[in-house]
């Protein structure tokens, strides 16, 4: 039974006496209110029982909770740790190729410079070997030009002495 019952009826009972005159004590049926305590003292160890069944389903459940949101705790630390991990890999990644992209664009850089200042060296042999050759060139054309003109004059006399001599 209740045990919450068993207070209501022996209130009841209690509230069912008669009161003595100018006393504030009650005339009350003693089998009746003895009947109901036997039957509290029976209640109030299965109404026991019934609690401590409770408080240890109780605490069993938030035992369990508890079990269940470390575990979920320690899932989210991991994720983020794992979270972190790639972030910090990735920035590491990303840092590692900015760093080989500038290494490179040095190099490059470097190369261009030496290319040019290659070509430029030969290029500049290159103008100095052609004002060479152009020099023996326009040399060569002035002796022949003198040559021609030399020759032009005894030729020109010798042409002169042919017609005559062709005329006579």
């Amino acid at each position: 039974m209740d045990i919450l019952y068993l207070l209501d009826r022996l209130e009841s009972v209690l509230s069912k006496g008669r009161r003595i005159p100018f006393t504030s004590n009650l005339i009350i049926r003693e089998d009746e209110c003895l009947e109901l305590i036997d039957q509290m003292r029976v209640s109030i160890p299965a109404e026991v029982e019934r609690a401590r069944e409770l408080e240890q389903e109780r605490e069993r459940i938030i035992a369990q909770a508890q079990e269940e949101a470390g575990r979920i705790v320690a899932l989210a630390k991991e994720q983020m740790a794992e979270a972190l991990d790639e972030h910090k890999i990735l920035k590491e990644a990303q840092a590692r190729a900015d760093a080989i992209i500038e290494d490179a664009q040095r190099k490059a850089d470097a190369f261009k410079l030496e290319a040019d200042k290659y070509a430029i060296e030969v290029l500049s042999r290159l103008e100095e070997e052609l004002r060479n050759l152009l020099s023996t060139v326009h040399n060569g054309i002035i002796t022949l030009q003198e040559e021609v003109q030399e020759g032009g004059e005894q030729i020109g006399s010798v042409t002169e002495d042919q017609d005559i001599e062709g005329a006579t």
